[in-house]
């Protein structure tokens, strides 16, 4: 990520993800006590998700900011960050009993990619398990912060056609003043 990526480090980000951000995205939807989180970034998430009674493992493909949040996870009993490519998990199928994603999918430099990582948390969550991701729409000015780094926004449109083919059921998608929301649910095979 490019230096402007540096504000998803900051309080000012933090807040918006813990105060409107995931609330408008999760709300009553139950991830269960086993949950991944694909590419955490600088944190902002995983400081809302670890608040869960749950156990939560980030797979964050970026060396540096793995590193940064394996030391300000340390204390941290039930995070575990792990380095890793969402786009080939190295955990066993059903493993997990829900997923999240926050505004980290426009990284991903391909719609393939991006179909292989729905593809590979679907196999990694459990039938039943939830899904839920939130990220932006695409916007000029965003694009232009981005400049030397990836920015492949995902469209809403597309996005329950390529979950449902992810092998995810009950999809629904929102759009928002914020960008869009995602929900769905693991099938059964």
């Amino acid at each position: 990520m490019n230096e402007y990526h540096q504000i998803c480090g900051s309080d000012e980000w933090r807040a918006l993800m813990r105060d409107s951000i995931l609330p408008s995205a999760i709300g009553n939807v139950d991830l269960g006590d086993d949950i991944l989180e694909v590419g955490p970034g600088y944190g902002a998430t995983t400081d809302v998700l670890c608040e869960l009674p749950a156990r939560l493992t980030s797979v964050e493909i970026d060396e540096e900011l793995a590193a940064l949040l394996e030391e300000r996870f340390a204390s941290q009993s039930n995070v575990t960050i792990v380095r890793g490519d969402a786009t080939a998990l190295e955990f066993p199928d059903g493993r997990f009993t829900g997923a999240a994603s926050f505004t980290m999918l426009h990284h991903v430099p391909t719609p393939e990619l991006q179909d292989r990582l729905f593809a590979e948390v679907g196999r990694v969550l459990r039938p039943g398990a939830r899904l839920v991701a939130s990220d932006g729409v695409y916007d000029a000015q965003v694009e232009a912060a981005h400049e030397g780094d990836t920015y492949n926004p995902v469209d809403p449109a597309a996005l329950p056609d390529r979950l449902r083919a992810a092998g995810f059921d009950d999809v629904d998608v929102r759009v928002s003043d914020l960008g869009w929301t995602a929900v769905a649910t693991r099938g059964a095979t």
